[in-house]
């Protein structure tokens, strides 16, 4: 394999669609269809700019893919959307949403609370995807190696990671595992009854 990692960005939209079209959720994991969109959105923009758009892109679930895939094309585009590609080559084989606390609504369209004021320089890692046939090959912990690399070029001063709390492998575990963030030096400051807050600072 010859494992390369990208940041996403406009010119780079192809290859994102392509990843998540075509290789993302092959193995049919309950994931999918998903282009990692909600984060990003408040949930007065989930309703207008999704559901209430799914009828005009034909209706059930093929409506809502195609409406969702809207959504995702627009916030690649202005930069809402930001993380990293993971390539194999020139393929596209996985996928990490990582971005700036200061970037998120102030409450997801999903109910997350993300938000932090920018003076705070905190980064979150949300959600990893990689095509089945490369999982377990490392992909996950380049991509998350990168987020840290970056953020602490950036002048961040924390990154935090939000495991689903497990009590066995889960292989469609689009939060990353605990033992992800624990082998990247995280360590686990808080929890709740369904996730886990992981969180690196740099001195």
């Amino acid at each position: 394999m010859n494992l390369t990692i990208t940041p996403l960005s406009p010119e780079l939209a192809a290859d994102f669609f392509d990843f998540f079209d075509n290789r993302a959720f092959t193995d049919n994991s309950p994931e999918g269809p998903c282009y990692c969109t909600r984060f990003q959105m408040t949930k007065e923009q989930e309703k207008t700019e999704l559901f209430d758009r799914v009828e005009s892109f034909g209706g059930g679930p093929d409506g809502f893919k195609r409406a969702l895939r809207r959504v995702a094309e627009t916030q690649v585009e202005t930069g809402a959307l930001r993380g990293y590609l993971a390539f194999d080559g020139q393929l596209s084989i996985g996928w990490c949403n990582a971005n700036g606390k200061a970037n998120f609504p102030s409450e997801s369209g999903n109910g997350r609370r993300l938000y932090a004021p920018a003076e705070m320089r905190e980064k979150v890692v949300l959600c990893f995807e990689v095509a089945p046939e490369y999982r377990g090959t490392g992909v996950a912990t380049a991509l998350l190696n990168r987020v840290l690399t970056d953020a602490k070029a950036e002048g961040y001063k924390a990154v935090e990671g939000f495991p689903i709390k497990r009590g066995e492998f889960y292989e469609w575990d689009f939060t990353g595992p605990v033992r992800l963030y624990e082998k990247a030096g995280f360590v686990k400051i808080s929890e709740t009854d369904n996730f886990i807050t992981m969180r690196k600072e740099f001195s």
